[in-house]
């Protein structure tokens, strides 16, 4: 391949196209604006909004000032009024009845949730959480379960004698129930727990019974030692001596043992030249009497 030979990508080039040249041309007369008409025209340019002459989209919409809280929860509201209002006229005395009669002289507490208020009307759709408003007044004791409670509506419930229970939603997602670490794994950490909280003494009492009885002997003696140091520090002393002049003495007795047997004829021979001396000095003495 030589530098001529090089061409561009086929229809990465196309050339210009002259308008307004003739008819051989392809473009010529009306040069492809068509018959006469507002974009035919030399700056009858048309801006993009506009419709003819009709009010624009731009102009139609609305515009709200504002913006939309996406993190803003819906509640399906009841008022405390609607809910005393349908007590009155009777609409919870089913679920009142149901319930068993306290002992106590007390006036027994109506329940109240979503499920209730929606069978009687004052509330659409379960899909949405409960708030307890604090509109109207009520006499009627109440239980009431929501998912949220205006200070006004919990003090005139709790005022009538009432109580009020808030459903709790986690803010993170939990495990189910018995969902977890197995059972076996846990009693086994548990029994590691205790058995390490345990003493020695407690989890093998024969093992420590044994070093007891064993250990009695020595308990004594240095109680025996306590009671007489300067006795114990002189046998010490003497076991000491006695440990030390053990190699001499041996030695010793090895080396009267070597010089005693040929001392033994000498000792003999000295004592018959004492006895004949005493024997000459007998008898120069009788001769001179």
């Amino acid at each position: 391949m030589r530098l001529h030979d090089l061409r561009p990508a086929d229809g990465s080039r196309t050339p210009r196209t002259r308008v307004g040249r003739g008819i051989a041309a392809g473009k010529g007369k009306t040069a492809g604006r068509g018959t006469k008409g507002q974009k035919s025209r030399a700056g009858g340019s048309i801006p993009p909004w506009f419709e003819g002459g009709q009010t624009p989209l731009h102009m139609r919409i609305p515009k709200l000032r504002g913006f939309k809280n996406r993190f803003k929860i819906e509640y399906e509201v009841v008022n405390v009024g609607a809910i005393a209002a349908a007590v009155e006229r009777g609409a919870f005395e089913v679920e009142a009845a149901d319930e068993k009669k306290p002992k106590s002289k007390a006036a027994p507490q109506i329940t109240i949730n979503q499920d209730i208020l929606r069978t009687v009307g004052l509330v659409r759709t379960l899909d949405k959480p409960l708030k307890i408003l604090g509109a109207g007044e009520l006499s009627a004791a109440l239980f009431v379960v929501a998912d949220a409670f205006t200070a006004s509506a919990r003090t005139k419930i709790e005022a009538a004698g009432g109580s009020v229970n808030v459903l709790e939603i986690p803010g993170a997602p939990r495990k189910a129930l018995g969902v977890g670490e197995p059972e076996a794994d846990g009693h086994d950490a548990k029994a590691g727990a205790t058995a390490a909280a345990t003493p020695a003494a407690e989890a093998d009492p024969t093992e420590a019974a044994a070093p007891k009885a064993d250990a009695s002997p020595a308990a004594k003696a240095p109680r025996a030692r306590e009671a007489s140091p300067d006795a114990s520090s002189r046998t010490t002393d003497a076991d000491d001596a006695d440990d030390a002049g053990a190699p001499v003495r041996a030695e010793a007795e090895t080396r009267a043992e070597t010089t005693a047997e040929p001392e033994t004829p000498v000792a003999t021979a000295t004592e018959s030249e004492t006895d004949g001396e005493s024997a000459t000095a007998e008898t120069s003495s009788g001769d001179d009497a």
